[in-house]
């Protein structure tokens, strides 16, 4: 049974690389979420770091964007502020455009300084050691979560597992009371003061 199913898993690879060899770089659209969904964008990405790292898709459902492919030009980006900016009054770091009531400031829409500052307040928690006293309650909460779901009827995914999860560990992780955890995500979604 094995040997069948490896067969089906090559096959399916072997397809999708030669899909991903066969379009033209000028049609290439790495942000399709078809590819995604069936994990077929491995050759994609492999082709545009090896011909055109740094890729303009310019037509797309988000409309244009530019994919950076490789290490040293993403870093070239994630740390020239000047030139490649994150901040939320420029857009933030979505592909989509959004209008400027929905572009909220954020530790992750932020450019240095500030970037900087948000970032020394919560990098001791996610250091390796404290993430490894972590990993066990992270694994069994995961678990429990998971393991609670109803069994062959509908639910909503993003209620019970992502907010859910979601904001357990950010109660564990900032030690904020338990109970009240489901108000982490009123928080997220006040409109920013201006």
């Amino acid at each position: 049974m094995h040997g069948t199913r490896d067969s089906a898993r090559e096959s399916a690879a072997q397809a999708a690389r030669d899909r991903a060899y066969s379009i033209p770089l000028d049609q290439f659209n790495p942000g399709d979420p078809e590819l995604f969904r069936t994990d077929t964008f491995w050759p994609y990405f492999e082709r545009l770091r090896r011909e055109d790292p740094i890729h303009y898709c310019k037509d797309s459902q988000f409309g244009p964007y530019w994919s950076i492919t490789k290490y040293s030009d993403i870093m070239n980006v994630e740390t020239n502020h000047q030139v490649f900016s994150s901040d939320a009054s420029f857009g933030g770091i979505t592909i989509r455009d959004a209008g400027t009531y929905f572009r909220r400031p954020s530790f992750i829409s932020m450019d240095q300084p500030k970037h900087g500052a948000q970032r020394k307040t919560v990098a001791p928690m996610f250091t390796p050691s404290h993430l490894d006293q972590l990993a066990g309650i992270i694994r069994q909460r995961a678990g429990e979560c998971l393991d609670s779901l109803p069994r062959d009827e509908t639910f909503d995914w993003v209620d019970r597992v992502s907010i859910e999860l979601t904001t357990q560990m950010l109660a564990t992780l900032f030690d904020f009371p338990w109970e009240e955890r489901r108000k982490l995500v009123r928080c997220r979604n006040l409109p920013a003061r201006r």
